[in-house]
């Protein structure tokens, strides 16, 4: 009997050199206790090394499929030139019997194989000779990560929870510098309260407070990189005429400071959306496409991963971030809300209030689609989100102009002639 053994190293064909110890189940462990007495058992008959990760996560996938990899076909072909009257030990049943179907080999499962397969296993580096324990142990993991990775889908670049924190800092920073700008709008607005009404970007007013500081400065300061021309002017005839308060050196120190922070922050903020749009291509490209960097991410982040988001069905992806109003509109029997996270998305953005309901739910179908897609399939190009986005926008079209041929009474809703009812208006007359 012939013994085919799997190994992450590679294929082993061990040769069984006394049966009748076989046939001993419960004791059949015994045997295996120390590779001395393993040897009398089993014997090495041909070892076929993997040449790299590849080949081995190519045949463990094979034998996880049940399969027959075309490496393990030349093996069992050489097998059967020599011995092919000789049965086959195999620990898979199912893998025995498409290779019993393909090349006509007489392959055997039975708990007696499967007590033999893990005497083996116990003293592999016994019967394999040639093979360091330490390069073993190295296949070994290496195939479990590259298998694990396999299975789940899973690639390094893809790597989901960096779209997550920088979604949440950004949301942050957001929150961060519009306390920021507001403080020192308030602050400096003691001093110049003019200018906040004259500059409205908040941006632009905190590099105009940075290079001037005190408003008796911008009668000589100019701000034509800061501010266009017809604004300067504006601004420079406020501050002439300004009703603020004078402020000390030391205030106006401060004032600066935060406003260095203001600035700096903006421009970290505008990296940071690069990065993000960068990733989100990068990861999800197709659900960028479908509803943006932004509602993605939050999406993505919402749901904890990727792969969590493809689990959700469409009815999901379409109200999720409002499950407060969902639970509360459970609770109380009434409408459930038609949107969440989604209505962000310019699609949903750009169509009126009556519509947006619809726009929504199809939306988030299609926007479900690209993230599975995504999250399971191969192809890295964002052509499928384009094409749904496609279907979107003519659907929104459609919509839209259903609606002004409704308003305009032509098209089909023409106006419907009444029922004719004849009526007599000659009465009869009774005797």
């Amino acid at each position: 009997m012939l013994v085919l053994f799997e190994t992450a190293a590679g294929y082993a064909v061990f040769k069984v050199l006394d049966e009748k110890k076989l046939q001993e189940v419960d004791s059949l462990w015994k045997e295996f206790e120390t590779p001395e007495k393993a040897n009398k058992i089993v014997k090495l008959k041909h070892f076929e090394k993997f040449q790299d990760t590849t080949e081995a996560l190519a045949a463990s996938t094979a034998l996880v499929e049940g399969k027959l990899s075309k490496n393990l076909k030349k093996i069992l072909k050489k097998i059967m030139a020599k011995d092919a009257h000789e049965q086959l030990a195999i620990a898979d049943a199912k893998l025995g019997g498409v290779i019993k179907d393909k090349l006509n080999l007489s392959c055997i499962h039975s708990p007696m194989v499967t007590e033999l397969m893990r005497g083996i296993r116990s003293q592999i580096e016994g019967l394999i000779t040639g093979l360091p324990s330490r390069e073993m142990a190295a296949m070994c993991l290496g195939l479990a990560h590259s298998l694990s990775r396999y299975k789940l889908k899973f690639s390094p670049d893809k790597v989901d929870t960096m779209i997550v924190q920088a979604i949440s800092l950004l949301d942050d920073l957001d929150k961060e510098l519009n306390n920021y700008i507001m403080r020192c709008r308030e602050w400096y607005g003691w001093h110049f309260p003019e200018l906040g009404k004259i500059v409205a970007d908040n941006l632009t007013y905190c590099k105009c407070v940075r290079k001037v500081g005190d408003r008796k400065n911008f009668s000589t300061s100019d701000l034509s990189e800061v501010l266009p021309e017809e604004i300067e002017e504006d601004v420079k005839a406020a501050a002439e005429i300004s009703m603020g308060t004078e402020v000390s050196e030391e205030d106006i120190n401060n004032i600066l400071h935060l406003c260095d922070q203001v600035i700096e922050i903006s421009e970290y903020r505008t990296q940071l959306y690069d990065y993000l749009k960068n990733r989100m291509m990068a990861i999800a490209p197709n659900l960028t496409v479908m509803v943006g960097e932004l509602v993605g991410a939050r999406l993505i982040a919402h749901a904890g991963s990727l792969l969590n988001l493809a689990k959700h069905p469409a009815s999901t992806v379409q109200i999720l971030g409002a499950e407060k109003a969902l639970f509360r509109a459970l609770k109380t029997k009434r409408d459930t809300p038609k949107f969440g996270l989604i209505y962000h998305a310019s699609l949903v953005g750009q169509t009126t209030a009556k519509n947006k309901g619809k726009i929504s739910r199809m939306l988030a179908a299609k926007t479900a689609l690209t993230i599975r897609y995504d999250a399971l399939g191969e192809d890295s190009s964002a052509e499928m989100g384009a094409e749904n986005r496609l279907k979107v926008e003519t659907r929104l079209r459609h919509l839209e102009e259903k609606g002004i041929r409704r308003i305009s009474g032509t098209g089909k809703a023409l106006a419907r002639a009444d029922k004719y009812q004849h009526r007599s208006k000659w009465k009869p007359v009774h005797q």
